[in-house]
């Protein structure tokens, strides 16, 4: 059971949230670790207790009061998703956008905006965001939203169960089975670990350096050739007549995704 904290902020007539108490399963990075969000707002009172609220959720939260500071803060933290505020004192929300999606453009963006004028909301999207939320908002409602596009988009998972889905691709980790289309994909026990590090990641460009230390746990020297070599064994057995899911990223590494 996930325990929500009760919030009573007077300063901020932005932002209201009842006492509740909810069966969610914790979110996660497919990796495992805690989802990371980034807070950009240069409201002190709704920075901080957005990034209350998220902590509770066991994520790790960084915060940033301008557009500078925010793509700054990205580049070092890496964030999952960022909140965004479209009205920030020295570069709009939407440059921003373009900023950190240009470094990462997988990341999640959630606007937070006083505006609530039809061609703004679409400026927002249309800019690349994810969704929005209109001041005065909830957290609940937040908090929803923020939960929704990290699923949706592949960057957290569940830690419910033990199964790991990419497109039509399904894994069982506890009971090591693989199926691609409902069809049962048999795997060498290095094969299973180098899709099960793939899988983990969705949408992630992994270098051949971090496979390497992940899926076999040290450095082999230079010796790169062997994830290529277990790259080429996946690719027959998960893509072989079927739309690839295995992505070469020429002179970076290997992606996988729909």
């Amino acid at each position: 059971m996930v325990q929500r904290v009760c919030i009573e902020n007077r300063k901020d007539p932005a932002v209201t949230m009842r006492t509740t108490s909810r069966d969610l399963p914790e979110l996660l990075r497919p990796d495992g670790a805690p989802v990371r969000v980034l807070v950009v707002d240069d409201e002190p009172d709704l920075v901080e207790v957005l990034s209350v609220v998220l902590r509770h959720e066991g994520w790790e939260v960084r915060a940033a009061s301008d557009g500078a500071a925010a793509v700054s803060v990205a580049r070092e933290f890496r964030p999952d998703a960022v909140l965004l505020d479209v009205m920030l004192p020295d570069i709009d929300g939407i440059k921003v956008l373009r900023l950190l999606r240009a470094e990462a453009p997988h990341v999640c963006v959630l606007f937070l905006t006083a505006r609530d004028a039809v061609e703004d909301r679409v400026a927002g999207i249309t800019a690349g965001g994810d969704d929005y939320v209109t001041k005065p908002f909830s957290l609940e409602e937040v908090l929803a939203r923020l939960r929704g596009l990290l699923r949706r988009s592949g960057m957290a998972r569940t830690s419910e169960g033990s199964r790991l889905a990419v497109g039509d691709l399904m894994m069982d980790e506890d009971a090591r089975e693989v199926t691609r289309g409902g069809e049962l994909v048999e795997l060498t026990p290095t094969e299973f670990e180098l899709l099960r590090f793939l899988m983990r990641n969705p949408r992630r460009v992994l270098s051949k350096p971090q496979i390497l230390d992940r899926v076999w746990s040290y450095d082999f020297g230079g010796q790169a050739h062997v994830v290529e070599l277990y790259i080429s064994y996946l690719r027959k057995k998960i893509d072989a007549g079927r739309p690839p899911l295995i992505h070469t990223v020429r002179g970076v590494g290997y992606v996988l995704k729909p």
